[in-house]
């Protein structure tokens, strides 16, 4: 169980250490529209879908490709580029929309509760967590596929407990005074070029460039 322990603890911190960047970027820009149990639920979402994707190595089943994970790479990419270009108006549209979503919920806690946490602000901390950890997946096959069931249900635990601890480093570094004005200054500038530059470094990286570009020869 101890190595299982040290397993889980190194593989997170190794495969997650540019995710607790993106965390404090989103820890930044928290809003009365955009809050922390946003980030922490997306968060939490997002590496759950990770973590199913590799369950596969586990079963001993089918093995993703690299190319195919890199696709996720267009996800951040994205989202990037919408926030670059997005406008005063499209922000009041989002929010009127929100509004009158929430409102049409309220008649149903449970249906409140499932509307709430996915939300699109959930869904978009989701989508950046799996396309910045897409590359995990390989990774984590390999280290699934080498544990058995007690030591792949400690890796797991450890993994879910970590998340919260990258959650609560991340929002305690935005809170240091050097780091909140630094990011309160150029945060919104900042935000977009650096999802844009991960989904460009994901395509690349992961060989999905090259794949699409083989594709079309």
């Amino acid at each position: 169980m101890d190595i299982a322990l040290l397993k889980g603890t190194t593989a997170f911190i190794a495969t997650n250490l540019d995710d607790l960047i993106i965390l404090m970027l989103f820890f930044s820009q928290v809003s009365p529209n955009f809050r922390n149990y946003h980030i922490i639920s997306g968060q939490y979402l997002g590496f759950s879908l990770l973590l199913l994707a590799s369950l596969p190595g586990f079963l001993g089943g089918l093995v993703i490709p690299e190319q195919w994970i890199g696709l996720l790479g267009f996800l951040p990419l994205a989202i990037g580029v919408k926030l670059l270009l997005q406008t005063e108006a499209a922000e009041a549209e989002v929010q009127t929309v929100s509004e009158k979503f929430d409102q049409a919920s309220a008649s149903s806690k449970l249906t409140a509760g499932v509307t709430q946490f996915l939300s699109p602000q959930v869904c978009k901390v989701a989508a950046v967590t799996v396309a910045n950890g897409g590359d995990n997946i390989s990774i984590y096959i390999p280290l699934f596929a080498s544990s058995n069931p007690l030591e792949m249900g400690v890796i797991l635990l450890v993994f879910l407990g970590m998340i919260a601890v990258w959650c609560f480093i991340a929002a305690k570094l935005v809170r240091h005074r050097s780091i909140a004005a630094f990011l309160s200054e150029y945060g919104e500038r900042i935000i977009p070029l650096v999802f844009i530059c991960l989904g460009l470094g994901i395509l690349f990286e992961s060989g999905t460039v090259q794949a699409i570009s083989n594709f079309f020869r």
